[in-house]
């Protein structure tokens, strides 16, 4: 019998970090699992492993919380990172001008698939004839 497997997302939208940085860690945990991914981020020396981080932590959330999906069998299946909103600014220069530069965002997209958890089988509950009280002694008074 084979499993179904589903797949659960989860945003990060408006990461002030350009997209190109980003990406660059990004690809190092694309299709590996959950589990393999956060490790790899919490030794990877950049800026960037912090949102990449919440991001697929979001979705490993998500899929068990909300979908109840088994947290070991879970696999990134797409991690892409595209440009977000860019803010126009200006700096200042010398003889009065402005020059322009652009602050750059990044919108990450995670998506994992895993296979649902097992379901347990229902407890039986006893019933009234095999569940008596015993019977407790009486106090003995002392005198």
């Amino acid at each position: 019998m084979s499993e179904q497997v589903f797949t659960v997302r989860a945003y990060a939208k408006g990461v002030d970090q350009a997209p190109r940085k980003v990406s660059l860690v990004a690809a190092l945990v694309r299709g590996r699992t959950v589990a393999d991914a956060l490790v790899i981020l919490e030794h990877v020396p950049k800026r960037a492993n912090l949102p990449v981080k919440k991001a697929i932590e979001s979705a490993k959330a998500n899929a068990i919380n909300n979908h109840g999906l088994d947290g070991a069998t879970l696999v990134i299946s797409t991690l892409s990172v595209t440009t977000g909103k860019r803010l126009r600014r200006f700096k200042p220069a010398s003889r009065g001008r402005a020059l322009p530069f652009e602050k750059k965002t990044s919108n990450i997209l995670v998506e994992v698939a895993g296979t649902l958890k097992p379901k347990k089988a229902p407890v039986k509950k006893a019933t009234t004839e095999e569940k008596k009280p015993a019977d407790k002694p009486a106090k003995e008074e002392e005198k």
